[in-house]
């Protein structure tokens, strides 16, 4: 049986992650990087899937005492108490040099207590046993095209077979032994240089790192441990070769138990351009806010009209979504998949999306490539063209595609920005874009509202309500004061299911239920500060706080009636929302949302 999603910590090096459930289990863990295939795949399916847990003797499927992050780091302690003693297991992954390492040391705190770690790698995904053998100071394990190195720093008993390694120690108060597991290619001559690090110096410097990282912090508003925890996190998600940020490091967690709502997130979304930039500039972290910037744009260089909604970490564009049936799945939750059919999707909102991130970089002094106006230009040409057209919408909808309001409303602020961008640059605009803009604004205001409701809509012609309209007033689309804006988030209050809220009312080509949104619940927060309905938006946040597992991680979803997280964990996008709602709640925020004049529905 699968462990609660919320039971599971997050350790990366800034090039990919593992998950340590409360048992000391690592049942994730992707390498070399994020989009890797998996060498540690449990939490898909089971222990033969492969896993790597140390504990003590006998505390086989217990958890932990305690455990916790160290102040302002991604360096994890876990307490177990037992009848012969006390032990701290600290995990950690060093920061990347060359190889990825993942550290697990062991200090005696009281009396002696034996120790057990057992090391079950099934490379490809949980698939394929390697070969294992061992070396003069450790244990390796080859298959195909990957290495795994097991070294430890003191003596251990060592057991191995055809499924696993065990190895076994003992440790009195004071003592530490460390094990490091390691990974290079399988070509690659001589053991992995991070095995020569003395895991104390490694432990130091890690430790010193995240420190000084998260120093940086400018938010000094309420509730700044969660603020710091989720801007460490949103680091942990960072590709730093290259910028991008994964909207998660898991694939398959589902949105319903036992049902098909499985994506993998292990990749960088467009939609989370703006918000990300805004989170990162607000919070002090410049160096990473531009070095998003130049990911995006990277990633996006070419035909305008090939421009995806989701890229790898690298930015490559060929995502293709396959099914990994040797998996049982996360709670029998199937299929699994690897790769995201959403990149071949059309997404009118990644225009909006890519000129409001370009613009709010330029605003903010991030210095953009020379030629970024004629990207610019390339992207409202296809746009002027094809901004009539439906599509699959924020949410990626299987089903038929429709013209989705939040979509138009993009595409509204794409050629606002594209206008403001001009002025920035002090470069002449085509008056096209304006009327483009103007023309997008009386449609949406038109087909988009629902006078019946008192509320913007989903889509044209629907009466389906979605929680994405409550971006509307940070957009700039129309102020806060409007009464349109008002009566919206009023009419989107129906959306709340056990104090969360959920995406939308309609069904979206797939079948199953899901999960309350913690994005959605958090910009419904953001919206009631927004409208001046500060109480209850405090009220909402506080709400979204409790539900953070005992670490301060949040998934994509929750489930109110069962009160569990649900979706792929630790969720960017879930963090990003925290952040943006602390800031918009801190006293003395100003409102940062563009005003603008849109006709009044007729």
């Amino acid at each position: 049986m699968n462990r609660p999603i919320e039971d599971y910590a997050l350790l990366s090096d800034l090039e990919t992650a593992a998950m340590l459930g409360t048992d000391g289990s690592v049942d994730w863990l992707c390498l070399p990087r994020f989009d890797s295939p998996a060498c540690l795949a449990a939490l898909l399916g089971g222990a033969d899937n492969g896993f790597w847990r140390v504990a003590p003797v006998g505390a086989a499927g217990r958890s932990c005492t305690r455990r916790a992050y160290r102040q302002d780091t991604l360096v994890l302690d876990s307490e177990w108490e037992t009848p012969a003693g006390t032990v701290r297991v600290t995990d950690f992954m060093p920061p990347r040099t060359r190889f990825p390492c993942l550290v697990r040391t062991v200090e005696g705190l009281s009396g002696v207590v034996d120790m057990r770690s057992e090391l079950r790698l099934r490379f490809h995904h949980g698939r394929v046993v390697p070969w294992t053998r061992p070396t003069d100071s450790c244990t390796v394990a080859v298959a195909g095209p990957d290495a795994v190195w097991l070294s430890a720093d003191g003596p251990v008993e060592t057991l191995r077979d055809e499924t696993s390694t065990v190895t076994g120690f003992t440790v009195t108060a004071g003592r530490r032994l460390s094990l490091t597991l390691a990974w290079a290619p399988s070509h690659q001559a001589g053991l992995p240089d991070v095995l020569g690090v003395p895991a104390e110096t490694a432990l130091k410097e890690t430790g010193d790192f995240w420190r000084r990282w998260t120093g940086r912090c400018r938010y000094r508003g309420p509730r700044r441990d969660a603020v710091t925890r989720s801007l460490i996190t949103l680091k942990a998600l960072t590709y730093a070769p290259t910028g991008g940020i994964v909207a998660a490091p898991t694939t398959s967690l589902p949105g319903h138990i036992g049902g098909v709502r499985n994506w993998d997130h292990r990749y960088c979304w467009l939609r989370d351009s703006t918000l990300t930039l805004s989170c990162l500039l607000r919070s002090g972290y410049r160096e990473e806010a531009a070095a998003w910037v130049e990911w995006l744009v990277r990633a996006i260089a070419g035909d305008p009209a090939e421009l995806q909604a989701v890229y790898g970490v690298a930015g490559q564009r060929l995502l293709p979504e396959t099914e990994a049936p040797w998996l049982p799945g996360y709670a029998q939750s199937q299929p699994v998949r690897f790769g995201n059919a959403a990149m071949g999707q059309f997404q009118l909102d990644v225009y909006g999306e890519v000129l409001d991130a370009l613009w709010l970089s330029q605003r903010a002094g991030i210095e953009l490539p020379p030629h970024v106006w004629s990207l610019v230009k390339s992207l409202m040409r296809h746009l002027r063209r094809h901004w009539g057209e439906a599509d699959q919408g924020l949410w990626q909808v299987r089903g038929p595609a429709r013209q989705f309001v939040h979509s138009k409303v993009m595409a509204w602020v794409a050629a606002d920005r594209a206008l403001r961008l001009g002025g920035l640059l002090g470069v002449e605009v085509p008056d096209a874009w304006r009327v483009m803009r103007d023309d997008v604004a009386r449609q949406v205001c038109r087909y988009g509202w629902d006078g019946r409701q008192g509320s913007f809509v989903q889509a044209y012609g629907s009466s389906a309500l979605d929680a994405s309209a409550l971006l509307l007033p940070g957009s700039g689309f129309l102020p806060a004061g409007d009464p349109r804006v008002r009566d919206t988030v009023r009419a989107l209050r129906s959306l709340m299911r056990g104090g969360f809220m959920h995406r939308y009312t309609r069904g979206d080509g797939v079948p199953g239920e899901e999960g309350a949104f913690v994005s959605c619940s958090l910009w419904y927060a953001n919206a009631l500060a927004a409208v001046g309905e500060t109480a209850e938006a405090y009220a909402v946040f506080e709400r979204v706080l409790s539900v953070r597992n005992d670490v301060g991680l949040l998934s994509e979803q929750w489930d109110p009636v069962e009160r569990r997280q649900l979706g792929n964990a630790p969720q960017a996008f879930s963090h990003i929302a925290l952040v943006e709602t602390a800031l918009r709640l801190q006293p003395g925020s100003a409102d940062t949302a563009l005003s603008s004049t849109i006709p009044e529905s007729p």
